[in-house]
Parts: structure tokens; sequence; C-alpha cells
């Protein structure tokens, strides 16, 4: 695969005789589903042996199947892909799950690679990519793109938003000011000013219009 950083185990060959690797697929677009489930069945060593819409669901199926690979869309309604991971996770610690997702900034990639996501793939870029992430996934590997180690990257230099912040940003795109934010969060005017002073400071930027662009472009938050 063209541009993409490997890190853990080296890959080991396919055997034709092993077990196919089992999948399970989770995105809110049947249309999309239908398109996964006709990449993979062209796979030798590859099957999908369930398909998810909801986060709910994906739970529910993961626990039932225990796929080799997940792969999970982060945009979900209800449950986000990222609270399913989460899920995911706690119930199995070990579960491999590859996150296939049309979200390009850096704090989604952060989130989800903290949540425990092996790989982060975009699906611009599906094609015998998607292929060979699966595979290395399943291999103990957490393969990741140039592009999404780039964004990384530049996320692990920006300053931290505290959750805190983060639901004060969310307030600010909903176009509330001090007061209306604080009566929402049960915290004084004063207060409130100070979490949308630091917030200008951390993001770099000088007034509440760029707060919302660049917290949508980063991907901090997503409008409904």
């Amino acid at each position: 695969m063209k541009n993409v950083i490997a890190v853990g185990m080296p890959e080991k060959p396919v055997s034709a005789t092993k077990t196919r690797v089992r999948v399970l697929c989770v995105d809110d677009h049947r249309v999309m589903l239908d398109g996964l489930s006709l990449l993979i069945s062209r796979q030798p060593d590859m099957e999908v042996i369930a398909s998810a819409t909801l986060g709910e669901q994906a739970v529910d199926l993961f626990v039932r199947h225990r796929p080799d690979v997940t792969l999970m869309d982060l945009q979900l309604p209800t449950m986000t892909g990222l609270e399913a991971i989460r899920e995911i996770r706690a119930k199995a610690p070990d579960a491999k799950i590859v996150v296939l997702t049309m979200y390009q900034g850096d704090e989604d990639i952060y989130r989800a690679l903290e949540a425990g996501a092996a790989a982060y793939v975009l699906k611009d870029s599906l094609s015998d990519d998607l292929v060979t992430v699966i595979r290395d996934v399943h291999h103990g590997n957490r393969p990741i793109p140039a592009d999404v180690a780039m964004r990384l990257a530049q996320r692990r230099a920006q300053p931290s938003l505290t959750p805190r912040e983060v639901d004060v940003i969310r307030l600010i795109a909903q176009g509330l000011r001090n007061k209306e934010i604080g009566v929402a969060l049960g915290i004084s005017e004063w207060t409130a000013k100070v979490h949308v002073k630091n917030i200008l400071a951390k993001l770099k930027v000088n007034d509440r219009a760029a707060v919302i662009q660049i917290a949508l472009r980063r991907g901090i938050i997503h409008l409904p």
C-alpha cells in the first residue's frame, strides 16, 4: 500500500489454507455497506460475517460474532462510531477496529486512536488499500496512512481542550453568548467568559466565528 506507516509486528504472508478474516462492517449508509461487502467478498482470505447501520447494533453484533476485524464509520445516529468503539473495547480490549470515515479532522483521528482504533482510513481511499489495512490489522499491526499520520502529528502539537471547553464551543456554535452559556452549563457568566478566553488562546483565533470554523475543520465538533 502506498504511503503507509506500519507499526507493530511485520506483515505475515496470507495462506489460502488458513481461516478467512471475519469482518464486521458498520456504516449508516446501505450503499456503502453493499460496496464494502462486494470489495471484501472478492478477497479469497476474507468474508463479511455481519453488517450494522447503528452503533448499538454494532456493539451487539460484535459480542455475538466476535469478528477478527471491525470496520467502523464515525458518523452514526444515536450512538456515534466513537462511542461504539469505546464500548466494544471495554467489552473486548483486544478488539481490532479500523475506522473508515469521511471525517478528516485531526481531532477525529486523535479521539478514534485514543479510543482504541488500530487504524484510521478515509473513505476516499477505498480501494485495495483498505484490503491491505484489514490484513495488517488482523496480523497485529497498526497501519497509519501518511496523510492521517501528518494530521495526527499536527493534533499532538496543539494545546488540548478540556471537555468543558468543548462543551462551550458547541454552545458557541449554537449562537449562545456568555451569559446563556453559563445558564446552559450551570456556571457563572464570568466562568463562561474565562472558558471562551482560553478557547480563543488555544485555537489561536480572535473571535467566535473563527472558533466555529476551526472547530468544524478540525473535527472538534460536528454539526447535526
